[in-house]
């Protein structure tokens, strides 16, 4: 999972801290390192570092910076990803100029164009998938800058959203699929790329649209002009619904649908679908399930109560995994309120259950915290099967729902019971069809990415 942002100032007034700013409102897509690039002097400048954005790039620094164009990115990634040489966003001179790139995604047929390109020459010095975009470019030395870029993009299967720096412009594109979501805003003279609306707030912009599946958008002086990657093929949208359920921030719009509404709509689906009769509270858990929990309890009738406290200050980077933390587990980011839980019937509402270690110490502490009972309800359906287009659902542990019934995982997490929403009500509450909204993590529907067209099995 990543954040990207990018921002051209047509006047020529530098946006290097309103592209801080809007990776600061992106920060919940990724934690694990950040960087900003820009064009000085016909090379790529850049601020990257490990950890929260406030740690990895100096504000103060960066403000004695000037760019009329520039990109972000915040990246989530396993361990082996954050070392330096993996930081985005890449950036690179070739023949042509210079080009940086941030990537939110996964090119699933990496791993043959890395064989390809290193069998030409290409020399890779990171793990990313960023850099392929690179060397696929630097082979097209006989191209214009855009049209080598076009030319890469063409060859690429999977997810991504990108955001492109070149030497006189911003190009934003979003995969055939439209599986990452990608929005355009603009406030006055500059235009503002991003994976989510809300970091468009942040700069007081307004989002004009999202970026179309298949499309590629070039910004420059001359304001904003459409290609696309793939001429005359119409491009079939499967939108990630887990960007509803968990990975996007409530208050962003996503393909013209309120991810806070969608929340919403689910948790008041989830409570016709699965009722807690009698229960004297209902409970979100921080913060992914809070919205849920607004529309479960709404439609249920049970008071909602703002039982669990999450120590806002805890992220990945502040507190190391050591044994002692480890074992803490999810104590050191929640508490629970053991006066509303005394004695009471809780029903306790969460996105999602992915490998069951967070639901299994939250119900052993509501239940420490002296419940009488603590009912679970998921506001999606199981999570059955890994996601190949970039949301990280490790493969070195299994996923809870795919190895045990409901009953036996219900068992297992000490939940008094277990309920889940179903994939018809899921797709009802985000308002796409069905057939354009990617379900695979729950269904095992996978999609064919080398044809937008064709569905694979």
């Amino acid at each position: 999972m990543s954040g990207i942002f990018g921002a051209y100032s047509s006047s020529g007034t530098t946006v290097l801290e309103e592209v801080y700013l809007g990776l600061y409102a992106l920060q919940h897509r990724g934690q694990e390192s950040a960087g900003i690039a820009w064009i000085e002097d016909g090379r790529v400048a850049s601020a990257r570092g490990i950890g929260l954005l406030h740690n990895a790039v100096d504000q103060q620094k960066l403000s004695r910076e000037a760019a009329a164009c520039a990109i972000g990115h915040v990246r989530y990634a396993p361990v082996a990803g954050s070392q330096s040489h993996n930081l985005l966003p890449i950036g690179a001179k070739y023949a042509r100029g210079p080009v940086a790139v941030s990537h939110d995604g996964l090119i699933t047929n990496l791993a043959d164009l890395t064989k390809q390109l290193e069998l030409r020459g290409s020399i890779f010095h990171s793990s990313t998938d960023s850099e392929a975009i690179l060397h696929l470019m630097a082979q097209k030395s006989h191209m214009q800058p855009l049209d080598a870029l076009v030319d890469a993009l063409r060859r690429l299967e999977g997810s991504y959203a990108i955001a492109v720096l070149l030497e006189n412009c911003l190009v934003a594109a979003r995969d055939p699929w439209g599986f990452k979501p990608l929005v355009l805003g603009q406030n006055g003279g500059t235009f503002y790329v991003a994976s989510e609306s809300c970091a468009l707030d942040i700069v007081g912009a307004r989002l004009l649209r999202d970026i179309e599946p298949g499309e590629i958008l070039v910004i420059d002086g001359r304001g904003t002009r459409s290609l696309r990657i793939h001429h005359g093929a119409p491009c079939k949208g499967m939108r990630c619904s887990f960007e509803y359920v968990y990975t996007a921030r409530p208050d962003s719009i996503i393909d013209g649908r309120s991810v806070y509404a969608a929340r919403k709509e689910m948790g008041r689906r989830l409570a016709l679908k699965s009722p807690c009769d009698g229960a004297d509270l209902a409970v979100g858990l921080p913060d992914s399930g809070t919205t849920a929990a607004i529309g479960y309890a709404q439609e249920s009738k049970i008071p909602l109560e703002m039982a669990i406290v999450r120590n806002r200050y805890v992220g990945r980077t502040f507190i190391q995994q050591t044994e002692k933390v480890r074992e803490l587990g999810v104590r050191i980011k929640l508490n629970p309120i053991s006066e509303a839980f005394l004695g009471k019937k809780a029903v306790l509402i969460d996105d999602s259950i992915v490998r069951g270690k967070t639901a299994e110490q939250i119900v052993s502490m509501i239940r420490g915290s002296g419940a009488a009972e603590v009912h679970l309800r998921i506001a999606s359906p199981p999570i059955l099967h890994p996601c190949i287009y970039g949301i990280d659902t490790r493969r070195d542990e299994p996923l809870a729902a795919a190895c045990m019934s409901v009953e036996e995982l219900r068992r297992k997490i000490g939940a008094s019971s277990l309920g889940y929403l179903s994939e018809e009500d899921l797709t009802a509450s985000v308002g796409l069809p069905q057939e354009d909204l990617c379900t695979a993590c729950f269904t095992g529907r996978y999609l064919s990415s080398k044809n937008p067209m064709k569905e694979g099995s």
